[in-house]
């Protein structure tokens, strides 16, 4: 095989169809000559997903008018045993790909999407995962925890010789590890844009699992390593040639009410976790806010840079236990994202743009004492 493109399913039969589809329309169209295969690491789906992905392949026999290829394209589906599991569907991948001989045109090792997301998707990503990413390990990776990404042989190779895939990284928060990893590898990024991101009718959201896996993640990434972005690195570059990042102007419909009054609660039932984890001036600052009417309330981007790195550093230093700190930042999470959306409910594209850019530079600006909390006091 010259080009493996996989995709880790469990129960997405709604949305795979149309995945595969234009995977198959994309190698047809701009690889016609390549010996390419699809490959489906399925966590045992009950409602006919991997039937789906099969149906993408294209021989002899079911070659139709409207195809020209010049190869066969096989579309394999296989399950994995344990459950549904991201990292556990990637290490299978990542086994397949050691066997190929990856495409690769541009001398590149890491290929990271950028979306056109719905208003008000992709929360932690944008306030959390992007800005740390790109203030840490300096690198503006706009998806650091990509649901879509390609990588050369070699950093598969390098993927599937790390030792993660028996500990927490090598099932939950993989594919941001993986990222970073490769930033800190210094691997060759590029990004690039490829759409919208598409999005359940109704997805099911656990925001303590995807701080686990964002939060947690990030934060243990800090620890190992540490070496690497406490020494001030050049930047490393993540041209994106053809960009066009931004939100849709159309808006998901996100309850801020309840988002306030969780926060309220949170800020009430964890004050004695947070007197461990915050500085007393960050945490005077989240008692004033839970004191504060839904009208007045702002989670400013200042107070939140300042929340994440003390957060970061109580990780490391491990003041309490490690999930519960990261288990604790959901509620203050849920602050901030009220006042995200608010700041941003009538905000043209540029102007999104330009305040998440905003949120960036307060954590560039603030790294300094990041850097003082790491190995000092809070």
């Amino acid at each position: 095989m010259d080009i493996l493109v996989a995709v880790p399913t469990y129960n997405h039969g709604q949305t795979v169809g149309p995945v595969v589809q234009a995977v198959r329309a994309g190698l047809l169209q701009y690889f016609p000559r390549a010996r390419a295969a699809i490959i489906n690491a399925d966590g045992g789906s009950t409602d006919g997903t991997q039937d789906l992905v099969r149906a993408a392949s294209i021989n002899d026999a079911n070659v139709s008018s409207d195809v020209r290829a010049l190869r066969t394209l096989h579309s394999i589906s296989t399950q994995y045993e344990g459950g549904p599991a991201n990292g556990i569907a990637l290490h299978a991948i990542l086994a397949a790909a050691a066997l190929l001989r990856p495409l690769l045109s541009d001398g590149k090792d890491m290929v990271l999407p950028v979306y056109r997301r719905h208003k008000f998707d992709g929360l932690l990503i944008q306030n959390l995962a992007y800005p740390m990413t790109r203030t840490v390990y300096r690198c503006p990776a706009r998806e650091p925890y990509p649901a879509d990404f390609g990588f050369s042989g070699a950093l598969g190779s390098h993927f599937l010789a790390q030792d993660i895939w028996q500990h927490a990284q090598g099932r939950k928060g993989t594919e941001l590890w993986l990222t970073l990893l490769a930033l800190v590898e210094r691997f060759k990024v590029v990004q690039s844009f490829v759409g919208t991101k598409a999005r359940l009718e109704n997805p099911r959201l656990d925001l303590v699992s995807a701080m686990r896996d964002t939060a947690g993640t990030l934060f243990s990434s800090m620890d190992t390593f540490a070496s690497a972005w406490i020494s001030g690195r050049e930047p490393l570059e993540a041209p994106c040639p053809g960009c066009e990042p931004g939100g849709d102007l159309e808006p998901l419909r996100l309850n801020r009410k309840r988002l306030y009054e969780a926060f309220r609660l949170g800020a009430s039932e964890l004050e004695p976790v947070f007197l461990s984890i915050l500085s007393p001036e960050t945490h005077g600052g989240i008692r004033q806010l839970a004191s504060t009417t839904e009208d007045n309330f702002v989670y400013s981007g200042e107070l939140w840079t300042r929340t994440v790195y003390e957060f970061a550093a109580a990780y490391h230093k491990a003041v309490i236990d490690r999930d519960h700190i990261v288990q604790a930042l959901v509620p203050l999470f849920r602050g901030r994202a009220f006042t995200f959306l608010t700041e941003n409910q009538d905000a043209s594209t540029e102007e999104f743009e330009s305040n998440i850019e905003a949120l960036c530079q307060t954590f560039e600006s603030e790294k300094p004492y990041l850097l003082k909390l790491w190995d000092g006091g809070k």
